[in-house]
């Protein structure tokens, strides 16, 4: 037990903070990246590759958030 206490001193407990926005930006991503790759398995090869454009656009969007949320939150 002894070994656990010293664990804890060395990594303080944090407030997590969330986004809901990048929750949201991640279920959209994953949405959009699903349906693409529906299209492309239907022969649809057009509308697959304009929405793996549209999921690369959303995924930076997430990343975007989760780096805004770090920078705003962070010490």
């Amino acid at each position: 037990m002894e070994t656990n206490h010293q664990i804890e001193a060395l990594f303080p407990e944090k407030k997590l903070v969330r986004n809901p926005f990048v929750l949201i930006g991640a279920l959209v991503t994953a949405g959009v990246l699903t349906a693409g790759l529906i299209s492309f398995k239907r022969g649809n090869s057009e509308l697959g590759q304009t929405l793996m454009r549209a999921r690369v656009v959303t995924q930076g969007a997430t990343v975007a958030l989760m780096l805004g949320t770090a920078i705003y939150y962070g010490d």
